[in-house]
């Protein structure tokens, strides 16, 4: 791999990433909000875990995902601010008149996102081991669990800087994910599957990939190691980057081109 490619992508995360944490109103009411969502969630439906199907489950263990999957998506808009910041004051036009990697320009917000996620996902996690979770991988579950999140997040911040470059619009750049919120709810966000009762909502769950995001880190909290939910939730990542990434790419260049 070109060294000086490696270099670019180091110093445009770099700078994006320094952007971000600059203005924290971009990520801290996101992980103030994935927090409430977890305490309110594990107050108000803990008692669904004494359903036989939950099999002595920690209902802490299986709602935490959704607020770590949650706050992905609400966190992804930073990649895409970051950007529309230098879309307007110009900044950048004139990275483009440097010898600086079109590819590391879109990726170094998308990374920068990523890294946002990574820190959210470790504050959320201790937050739910002080409330009493136990995870039932130990150690490597968490790491596990924080890494599906940021795969899962990089996904999302692609898609965010690919809107940003479209939109050139931070409020835009912003709502543009929040269309994803629903992928939220339409999966096995409070019951397991085998608890959703209408026939379309299993269906959609069955085809909705933050299911088997949700699957996947369940598997490390309450189950332990077990391949086939971590495979499918690795997948998806994959599939899921390589659609988003491969939009901010050509958005990149279609931007290049009008500039």
């Amino acid at each position: 791999m070109n060294s000086n490619f490696i270099v670019d992508t180091y110093l445009m995360t770099k700078r994006s990433t320094i952007a971000i944490f600059r203005n924290p109103f971009i990520f801290i009411p996101n992980i103030i909000i994935s927090l409430f969502f977890l305490v309110v969630y594990q107050a108000g439906l803990s008692g669904i875990s004494n359903i036989p199907a939950f099999a002595g489950a920690s209902y802490l263990a299986f709602i935490l995902p959704v607020s770590i999957v949650s706050g992905a998506i609400g966190g992804s808009g930073g990649a895409g601010q970051s950007l529309v910041q230098d879309l307007e004051n110009g900044y950048f036009s004139r990275l483009l008149l440097t010898p600086t990697s079109r590819v590391a320009i879109v990726l170094g917000p998308i990374l920068a996102g990523m890294i946002q996620l990574f820190i959210q996902t470790v504050l959320i996690l201790l937050v739910g081991i002080w409330m009493g979770l136990e995870i039932a991988a130990g150690f490597g579950g968490a790491i596990v669990v924080i890494l599906l999140a940021a795969g899962f997040g990089l996904a999302f911040a692609g898609y965010s800087v690919a809107f940003a470059l479209k939109t050139k619009d931070a409020q835009a750049s912003q709502a543009g994910t929040f269309v994803f919120f629903p992928l939220v709810f339409l999966s096995t966000t409070f019951v397991p599957y085998e608890l959703i009762e209408a026939d379309w909502l299993k269906f959609v769950s069955k085809i909705n990939p933050t299911t088997y995001i949700f699957d996947g880190m369940r598997s490390v909290l309450i189950n332990g190691w077990e391949a086939e939910p971590l495979l499918n939730a690795a997948l998806v990542i994959v599939l899921i980057c390589s659609i988003t990434i491969t939009f901010a790419s050509l958005s990149a260049k279609k931007a290049v081109s009008r500039d």
